[in-house]
């Protein structure tokens, strides 16, 4: 499928949908929204496509919503509009039902929108001196694509309201460090770490890490007990473990 604002390219087992619209920094309009959400999906199916990577081309990851879009429409109580919010929504729902796992590399800025996006990912790999944050407050916005409801059940709710007030920028190190992101690497290391993760990933059963990520993502909103009784209630489709015990057998 052509797409106008996205790359989609399958590799070595990696789904790459990459933003491009370098630009402009790789700013979302409501089309690549909407494309990001039609080429998760796509990969998703793709059976060529093991693991889902999130990136952006040039310089940037994404700089966030591209304000010129919304033109002079009137930003009601601080809301973008449902002219992004519903396709963003429909994005992030891509990215947390899809089978597979879907891993951000953030190669520069993730800046707001581009957060929101990456904390519904499965794992992040990030640039050293990629530069990151919320900066809704700075521009007289709310988040609402899940910035609240996420951000806090990633770093704790006393650092995320550090960075939703003061709109600070940090760098991949510093989001390692609070445990925003899985890894912080240097630049040219970037698509190394990459692979090192993906086929660390791909050498497990695919059905069971399917599995995984259904319960992960259930769990976000139970308590314990309620957390406990979804895995053991649950029955999925796993036909790959006689297989795997065989071959630990031997």
């Amino acid at each position: 499928m052509a797409y106008e604002t996205i790359l989609y390219q399958v590799e070595n087992g990696i789904g790459r949908i990459i933003l491009n619209r370098p630009d402009a920094m790789n700013a979302i309009t409501p089309t690549m929204l909407k494309e990001l959400k039609t080429a998760v999906v796509e990969a998703g199916k793709d059976k060529n496509a093991k693991v889902i990577v999130l990136t952006g081309k040039g310089k940037a990851f994404c700089a966030g919503v591209d304000l010129k879009v919304l033109g002079d429409r009137k930003l009601t109580r601080g809301k973008v509009g449902d002219i992004l919010d519903i396709p963003a929504h429909d994005l992030i729902n891509a990215i947390r039902s899809v089978p597979k796992v879907v891993i951000a590399l953030v190669n520069g800025f993730a800046f707001t929108g581009a957060l929101e996006i990456f904390l519904a990912c499965d794992l992040v790999i990030a640039s050293e001196d990629a530069k990151m944050g919320d900066t809704h407050a700075k521009w007289g916005l709310r988040p609402t694509w899940g910035m609240s409801a996420r951000l806090p059940r990633r770093v704790g709710f006393l650092k995320a309201k550090e960075l939703s007030f003061t709109a600070d920028a940090i760098n991949g190190r510093e989001a390692e460090r609070i445990g925003l992101i899985n890894q912080a690497v240097p630049a040219e290391k970037l698509e190394e770490a990459l692979q090192t993760m993906v086929k660390k990933i791909t050498a497990n059963s695919p059905q069971s890490v399917a599995a995984y990520k259904l319960l992960y993502n259930a769990n976000e909103n139970m308590t314990l007990d309620e957390s406990l009784e979804c895995e053991f209630g649950s029955e999925f489709q796993i036909d790959d473990t006689l297989d795997r015990l065989g071959g630990f057998k031997k």
